[in-house]
């Protein structure tokens, strides 16, 4: 049975104990905030926030305080565990192992799997903040079957905001509201960001912007929004695409943006009788106007009210409408 040492941060220090600070980084979430770990005779004491860091400036969350119980927890993991034998999936019935036992047992499956079919090998990995080297264990097992804690919760929106603004929120980069009059925040856990967040919202509202919340819960950010829209839970796509139905029939966009840097302006098939139908339309070999583009595709030109490569020199697509092509 192993044991964890008693952890008491409230103990009196020991005679000729040394103590030592040492500067790292938080990974309690995605933030990534600095903090300044206090250490006594080794042991961590105490956790703060590092005041010289650029992205949270001293400033700490529980959540992040708390991150010395990954040390420290009773309830913390410190050996493989097996299911007992006779019990079922999802009873809840294991018992420690050690480690050898485990790297044994699972050489002898992954041998058998990568000697007959790799694919059925599925890795999930959690999160572990190390995907991408789980991601290329699993290629070079021979298995596509992988997958891993973002898929399920901060990739979605930050490869959305990436296709659309350049840029994701928290992970690369926070919202520019030095600049904004603005700010809409829509659905955002308060777990994330949150130092850096509090600290710009506090300056943005004083500074005269509107904060406006969208969560079906009141949350602390809500808690201090100028508005708070508290919508039901699955209505958050009815509710973009309004605000985007509204934007595009009063003419509030960007459309020299939307034409130069997104694919607004790219057709899509619209016969239903077609192999392509829902497909975007693309011009047939050898009439590509950048050899260098292997996508090759199509805009409808308002131009000369015909079809082109998309981005052709001079050409200004149509990004409303339905059109014939030749075919």
């Amino acid at each position: 049975m192993s044991v964890i040492p008693i952890h008491n941060p409230l103990s009196p220090p020991l005679p000729g104990a040394t103590t030592e600070t040492r500067n790292t980084t938080c990974y309690m979430c995605a933030c990534r905030c600095g903090i300044r770990v206090h250490l006594r005779n080794g042991e961590v004491r105490y956790i703060e926030g590092n005041p010289d860091h650029p992205l949270n400036q001293g400033v700490i969350c529980a959540k992040g305080s708390s991150g010395i119980m990954k040390q420290y927890s009773p309830a913390r993991l410190t050996k493989p565990l097996l299911r007992k034998p006779g019990s079922d999936r999802g009873d809840g019935q294991f018992e420690e192992i050690e480690w050898d036992a485990a790297f044994a047992m699972l050489e002898e499956r992954l041998q058998k799997l990568r000697a007959t079919d790799p694919k059925q090998f599925a890795l999930f990995t959690g999160r572990d903040q190390m995907q991408a080297l789980t991601g290329l264990f699993a290629r070079q097992f021979g298995t596509p079957n992988y997958a891993a804690h973002g898929g399920f919760c901060s990739v979605n929106m930050a490869a959305g905001m990436i296709y659309t603004i350049g840029g994701s929120f928290w992970e690369f980069g926070g919202p520019d509201l030095e600049r904004a009059k603005l700010f809409v925040m829509i659905g955002t856990a308060e777990d994330h960001h949150s130092n850096p967040m509090k600290k710009e919202l506090s300056k943005f509202k004083r500074g005269g912007g509107r904060f406006v919340s969208i969560n079906p819960v009141r949350t602390g950010y809500s808690a201090i929004a100028d508005e708070w829209i508290p919508i039901k839970p699955g209505t958050d796509g009815a509710l973009l695409l309004a605000l985007i139905h509204e934007l595009i029939k009063q003419g509030l966009y960007d459309r020299e943006f939307l034409a130069r840097y997104t694919n607004a302006g790219q057709l899509v098939n619209q016969d239903a009788a077609s192999d392509d139908f829902g497909m975007f339309v693309r011009k047939p070999e050898g009439d590509i106007v950048n050899p260098l583009r292997p996508a090759n595709f199509t805009w409808w030109d308002r131009h000369s009210e015909q079809s082109v490569s998309d981005h052709t020199e001079g050409a200004d697509p149509a990004l409303l409408g339905h059109f014939k092509m030749p075919d």
